[in-house]
């Protein structure tokens, strides 16, 4: 008589996809009430993701073209809302401290950002050094090809970025923590344009900030 073979878990996969749904659904979440109160902040990640998007779509087919916009204008109008609009003093809502939620930050916190942006904007002065990047690029006259060069070092510069963080992470917390990290950072022009969608209408409307910043 055959031996009767053990029916195989099938509840552990799935309890592992929900803690990673979880764990997700948690990053994001913080990521919103602690750093996305202001409205303009609000308006400039729904402009980021929509031109982010846009980029998605480029990377197969003009990368350069694809870094230009992903860092000249996602990136810059994402950062400008953080830098330059969300309040930096006491989270009464949340009930936590500005220099609290910077601990916490599983991402880039505003510390680490100021040193991954001044990379970002001194990294053209390579190509003044050296035009072709000493051998990578193939040369190309004029302005556009400096620009064009100037996009191809933006996208590997992004991913470098957050590579660096994804593993960075694997020591100082965990592995799952830097891949759902990872999968944030890739999903959030998705995400956020969905979430902010409405938020350049409440703006105009005379609405400066989300009042229901901490209502899940």
């Amino acid at each position: 008589m055959m031996a009767t073979l053990p029916k195989p878990d099938l509840s552990k996969p799935k309890a592992k996809v929900a803690e990673f749904r979880a764990q997700l659904d948690e990053q994001r979440w913080d990521d919103h009430r602690y750093y996305h109160h202001c409205l303009i902040n609000q308006s400039l990640h729904f402009l980021s993701a929509s031109t982010f998007i846009g980029a998605y779509v480029l990377l197969f087919k003009d990368p350069a073209l694809a870094g230009l916009l992903g860092w000249g204008v996602a990136m810059t109008s994402r950062q400008a809302g953080h830098f330059f609009f969300e309040p930096k003093g006491y989270d009464v809502e949340n009930q936590a401290t500005h220099q609290y939620k910077e601990e916490i930050k599983v991402g880039y916190n505003l510390a680490r950002k100021i040193v991954f942006m001044t990379l970002w904007a001194l990294s053209p002065l390579l190509l003044v050094l050296n035009p072709t990047l000493w051998g990578v690029f193939a040369p190309l006259p004029g302005p556009i090809g400096f620009l064009r060069h100037v996009g191809l070092m933006w996208v590997v510069l992004g991913a470098g970025g957050l590579l660096f963080r994804t593993f960075q992470l694997f020591f100082i917390r965990d592995v799952p923590t830097g891949i759902v990290w990872a999968t944030k950072i890739i999903t959030d022009p998705f995400n956020d344009f969905k979430q902010y969608k409405s938020a350049p209408m409440r703006l105009l409307k005379g609405e400066r900030y989300d009042a229901a910043i901490a209502m899940r």
